[in-house]
Formats: C-alpha cells, structure tokens, sequence
C-alpha cells in the first residue's frame, strides 16, 4: 500500500516529500508583460504552504508569440528573472519542489495579444494561424531549451514540457494539425522530432540532475490514444526525462475511440512499463478516496487542479482525513479569495461552468 505522505525519488536525485502535485493552471495574474505578479506568487506559494510536494507554476510561454491567455507568466526573456528566482525560492522554502511548465500556445494563441498572426506547424486557416519555416521550428526548439537554461538559473528543481491539450508541440504531435512535408510531418517519429529534440537539448544544457517531465493528453485536437501510448513508451525507452505527466480530463472515464473501450483510460497508461520514468495523470481527482484508488495502481502521484483551486491545503486535509472530499460547486467569489485567488483569477474561473456562485453577479 502506497502511502500518501511517502517520499519519491526521481532518477535525476530530487526527491519529492509526498505524491501531491499542482497542476500547472491558467490563471491569468501575471503582468501584460510577462513578469510575475504579487497575485501569482500569493497563489502559488499559498500551495507549497499546504504541503504540495511539487508545485508547478502555470504554461509559460517560451515566446512572446506563443502567449496563450492574457495575464500570462513569461520565461522568454532574461527580464523575466528576478521573478522567477523569488518565485522557486519561495516555493522550496516550505519543502515542495519548484517546477516551471513550458509552454508556447502556437494556434491556440490569442491573436489581440500578439503581434503578428499566430504561428503553428503548418497554416490553419480558420485560427489565421500561418505556418512555420523549417528555419522557425529549430527557432522553436532552441527558445524551448533556452526557456529550461533560464529556469535553472533561477533556481527552479525542473521543468515541464507542454506537450497537451491542443498546444505548439501538441500540434506537431496531430496528424490532423500537422501538414508538414519535412523531417517535422508524417510518421510519428517525424510529428514528435521536436519533443525529444527539445528534451535532448534540455538535458544536454541542464544537465542529469535537472528535473525533467513531459505533458502529454491522449484525446481532443487529432491525438490517437495507439500514437499517444507508443510516444510515451519510446519516451520512457529514451531515459532522458524523470516524469510522465498525463492528462486524463478524466482519470476513471473510457476512450472516446470505439476500438479502445475496453478498459479505462487510466489503464492504457498503466500497462506501459515504465522503468525509471515516474507516472503521474490528472482529471476529476476530488477526494481522499479517489487519490487512494489512483495511486492503488501504478500512478506514482497524483496532479490536482480544481481540487487544489479549491483547497490551498488539499494534501493536507486528504492527509489527515482518509473521507475528505472538496467543498461542495459553486462557491463564492469571498471563498476564492480566501483560497488566495485575486480578483482576475475569479473572474477567469467563471469561465468553468458552476464553479463560482453566480448569484452574487
């Protein structure tokens, strides 16, 4: 039986004090410009306070051109340091590992942020996104791998890369997004060249004892959960990352394709060997006992976003109190606030249907 509070080690030597993880969440604080806010360090420190082991920040973006979300925490520019290095130090002060999640939105970039069209592997033309040079991609790869050079300078223990839920490595990774005709489009090895050149580049600049974990979804924007699965063991294969992070939407549904109903979701990820790579999956995670009945598989921990919106201290509430459930949706605007969400991060949670009370509008 796994226990809740049992310490894990990664192959890079960090060692996480529990299986609890933030998940990496947009939350819209941060300054137009990409530098930390007071309200993001609030929020994300609120959580290392209660005892998650590993705290991750939200998708920051590796180019101003990839800025998905207004108010977004940037780590494309050296200008963008001196939070950061507040930041991860403030988090490992209360004993949780500081990661950073690397992120460029590419199609899924807001165009009224940016300037000039949003960019993506090949034009779509319904997001007016164009497509990148060949040139572009290593451009994209290298600023990825720069993004992780600026984390370590700023004391972060690792990072995550992006690579779900409809974003620029995600899209290179979809047979529907990705047109491309080079060394970057086609078979699967081709589609997810840039993930493990980035990877490769990341450990290759950082170093072996650098934290280093990869976001993967299995459905929605062109992804098959057959590719998705054989990606995931050749990354496992590669021993070059310590984290498998997979986004489930749901941990306890199953596929939506017909062919792979037969069993969970979880299980597909679970019957993958992972040898030294940890496993951690995310998705509707809302009780003690829904954390005890995920990590009774192979998960190794667990990633919690709307349980850790809800409760800044979730792992310490589930810790204490194997019957703990969240609060009860929605809930107010004043209970955000104290959960240590600013005004902007409770306006964009309004966005999740019946999360917040909107009675009091």
């Amino acid at each position: 039986m796994k226990k809740l509070d049992d310490t894990i080690s990664f192959s890079c030597g960090a060692t996480m004090k529990n299986r609890f993880m933030l998940a990496p969440l947009t939350n819209t604080q941060s300054h137009q410009d990409g530098t930390l806010s007071e309200e993001e360090f609030q929020w994300l420190t609120m959580r290392a306070k209660g005892q998650f082991g590993l705290v991750m920040t939200c998708a920051s973006h590796v180019q101003a051109i990839g800025q998905g979300f207004p108010g977004q925490l940037g780590i494309f520019d050296d200008k963008h340091l001196e939070g950061h290095i507040r930041l991860a130090k403030a988090i490992q002060s209360h004993g949780s590992l500081a990661v950073i999640q690397l992120h460029h939105a590419g199609m899924r970039s807001e165009p009224s942020l940016l300037e000039g069209a949003p960019v993506a592997p090949s034009a779509i033309e319904r997001k007016g996104a164009r497509g990148l040079t060949l040139k572009e991609v290593k451009e994209l790869r290298d600023d990825f791998i720069a993004a992780a050079v600026r984390a370590k300078q700023s004391g972060y223990d690792g990072v995550e890369i992006h690579g779900a839920h409809g974003y620029i490595v995600a899209q290179f990774l979809s047979q529907d997004i990705n047109q491309r005709k080079d060394e970057y489009g086609g078979s699967l090895e081709n589609r997810a060249r840039l993930l493990f050149e980035i990877i490769n580049g990341v450990r290759e600049s950082c170093g072996d004892n650098f934290l280093l974990g990869v976001r993967l979804s299995p459905e929605r924007f062109g992804m098959q959960l057959s590719e998705m699965k054989t990606l995931c063991q050749q990354l496992i294969d590669a021993d070059k990352i310590d984290f498998l992070d997979i986004s489930l939407w749901d941990c306890f549904k199953f596929p939506e394709e017909e062919e792979h109903k037969g069993k969970t979701l979880l299980q597909h990820f679970t019957e993958l060997d992972f040898k030294n790579v940890k496993l951690t999956v995310a998705g509707k995670i809302h009780s003690a006992k829904e954390v005890t009945k995920i990590l009774e598989s192979k998960v190794d921990f667990v990633t919690l976003g709307r349980s850790g919106i809800l409760h800044h201290d979730f792992p310490t509430k589930v810790m204490n109190d194997a019957n703990f459930e969240t609060i009860s949706l929605p809930v107010s605007e004043e209970y955000l606030q104290g959960q240590g969400l600013s005004k902007k991060f409770v306006t964009y949670m309004k966005n999740w249907k019946g999360f917040v009370d909107s009675s009091q509008d």
